[in-house]
């Protein structure tokens, strides 16, 4: 079973991540469905997984499972936190056997409002490739803006692909 819930909201818990989600992680990154949207190439050993929880304490961010009904799902986490700017990069991934089911946006709208109303954050920036369509969308329904493209920066399936940048402000936050 997953850590002690952190923070929870009618359709997903947030809880730390713990020594014993290291098989979780490194099936759920392994998936193509998921380490495509991921840019992953490279596989993940359960070892490997081990190893980064074993980091996390000392890590800048904060790095969250994602459970329904103590079962886990995916994760999501803030990463490059600046804390005497106030930002931060969100990241997410859920299991592709739980895709569309509205867990990765319900995570993000708990982790923001943590961020802004907990953490006194002011701007959180977020990634997703042009073609993936389910992560812009998370984005755009937990109230991100669009900002921008780096053209051609990842490569994706075979072809480059766009990055697009999303950010929010705190005081554009609406949970």
């Amino acid at each position: 079973m997953p850590g002690p819930v952190f923070l929870e909201n009618e359709t997903v818990e947030l809880r730390p991540i713990e020594p014993e989600d290291a098989s979780f992680l490194a099936e759920t990154i392994n998936d193509p469905r998921v380490r495509r949207s991921l840019s992953s190439v490279d596989p993940h050993s359960v070892a490997e997984e081990e190893e980064w929880i074993e980091s996390l304490g000392e890590s800048d961010g904060i790095h969250l499972l994602i459970a329904v009904d103590g079962e886990p799902v995916g994760t999501v986490g803030l990463n490059h936190v600046h804390e005497r700017f106030g930002t931060a990069e969100l990241g997410y991934y859920v299991a592709a056997a739980h895709h569309g089911q509205g867990y990765a946006t319900a995570a993000t709208r708990l982790l923001l409002r943590h961020a802004f109303e907990e953490r006194g954050m002011h701007r959180i920036t977020a990634k997703a490739f042009a073609t993936n369509e389910g992560s812009r969308r998370v984005l755009e329904k937990a109230g991100f803006e669009e900002e921008g493209a780096l053209r051609e920066d990842a490569f994706v399936d075979g072809e480059r692909v766009d990055t697009v940048v999303h950010g929010i402000l705190a005081d554009e936050f609406e949970d």
